[in-house]
């Protein structure tokens, strides 16, 4: 009988133990990760829909040049992180010009009368000289770029893939459609022509 109970009490003892290691180990994978890093995990989608129109207080679509993005056309953007700091955004779009280049950027405000209320390009290191034309920050991995080309319909798909860390930022509130593909030569990188549309987006 003593022996039963001596081993009733080191069975007790050993599920107390494992039962304080499983509430320890469960504590420490909830705990964020250290300030300044980013999380590994992934996440949901965060999508934004829009159908182009002239400008008007409250749209969350905007066409400048009507011909070239006319209204009617319409866009859909997903921001999702999907693990390892990595960040994928999709965009969607119908109804452009059909089989014709444009440039698209993720930039820093969003959209308003005009193409320049959308401010800059969202940079994840910021370029300290401004307008920021310098290959050393505007390029597709400091900056979202979402260059595309429609088919014909004009219909087009484009994706980037990147470090981009939008959960711990305010300045990444728009998507911007260009008039040409975005160039990369010093002196003129980052920049795609005219501002042609905007989308005020969450990322």
């Amino acid at each position: 009988m003593l022996h039963r109970t001596r081993a009733l009490g080191s069975l007790v003892g050993l599920c107390a133990t494992s039962a304080l290691l499983v509430g320890c180990g469960s504590a420490e994978n909830t705990q964020p990760p250290p300030a300044g890093q980013p999380s590994p995990q992934a996440s949901a989608p965060i999508e934004t829909t829009g159908t182009y129109e002239p400008y008007r207080p409250g749209a969350a679509a905007v066409t400048y040049d009507q011909v070239q993005v006319p209204p009617g056309a319409t866009a859909k953007i997903s921001s999702q992180r999907i693990g390892d700091g990595q960040t994928e955004i999709k965009v969607a779009l119908t109804g452009l010009q059909p089989n014709r280049t444009y440039g698209a950027h993720v930039h820093t405000k969003p959209c308003g009368p005009t193409g320049e209320d959308a401010g800059p390009h969202f940079q994840q290191n910021l370029d300290p000289v401004k307008p920021s034309v310098d290959p050393a920050y505007a390029n597709p991995q400091n900056e979202v770029w979402l260059d595309l080309h429609t088919d014909a319909q004009g219909n087009a798909n484009p994706s980037a893939k990147g470090n981009w860390q939008f959960a711990n930022r305010n300045d990444a509130n728009s998507f911007v459609i260009h008039e040409t593909h975005t160039h990369t030569e010093p002196g003129k990188a980052g920049t795609a022509g005219a501002r042609l549309a905007c989308v005020t987006a969450k990322f």
